[in-house]
């Protein structure tokens, strides 16, 4: 078994994020850059798991088509969708959560929704779901979910995307946590030590 994972993606976030939870399980963390590989894939799923599993055969298949220039083959990939879902919004952004709005205006337009919305009614959830696919082509899905509330204002410099705004407790955003805080509860991080446990099983 191959300990190189190529990670679909070239979110500086995501990958922090997911190198600091697999590496210590023992496996190596390749982004698409790293393994010069380009790749503008279209999220076509009604789900997370639908466009998960997208993203991860998409860059499955570059992988071993290109194997031998790339290297010597045997990779495992890894695909994540994940997004915010808001109570009060009837799940929205969901799955379009990336694209809900202009760069920079995402918070600001949830924000905007729900300045009416008292805070008990400002539920809302972090999901993600993984798709793994190993070197025999072989997939498997892992999610993860946090819930917790929309807050009123950006709170916290750590994080990314919707973290400033997402309250895991009343004042404090998941932005105001350190890493390794964030890593224990996050949805991405239940999900992939979900996966880090399953693969630790095979190596055994």
């Amino acid at each position: 078994m191959n300990n190189d994972i190529i990670a679909a993606t070239n979110n500086k976030g995501k990958l922090t994020e997911l190198k600091s939870i697999l590496n210590p399980y023992g496996f190596e963390v390749k982004s698409l850059a790293d393994m010069g590989i380009t790749a503008d894939i279209e999220e076509t799923g009604k789900t997370f798991e639908e466009n998960a599993r997208i993203k991860a055969r998409e860059i499955f298949n570059l992988v071993d088509k290109n194997a031998e220039n790339i290297a010597s083959g045997g990779f495992s990939v890894i695909a994540d969708d994940s997004g915010l879902e808001v109570d009060a919004l009837n799940g929205e952004p969901g799955i379009y959560s990336a694209r809900y709005a202009e760069p920079g205006k995402r918070r600001l337009t949830i924000l905007e929704k729900l300045k009416n919305v008292p805070y008990e009614k400002r539920t809302a959830r972090f999901v993600c779901c993984i798709c793994y696919i190993d070197e025999n082509g072989h997939e498997r899905i892992f999610q993860g979910e946090v819930q917790g509330h929309i807050g009123f204002e950006n709170k916290g410099e750590n994080g990314f995307g919707y973290d400033p705004i997402f309250e895991v407790k009343q004042g404090v955003t998941m932005a105001m946590l350190t890493d390794d805080e964030k890593n224990q509860i996050s949805h991405r991080g239940i999900a992939l030590r979900k996966l880090a446990e399953e693969l630790e099983k095979t190596k055994k």
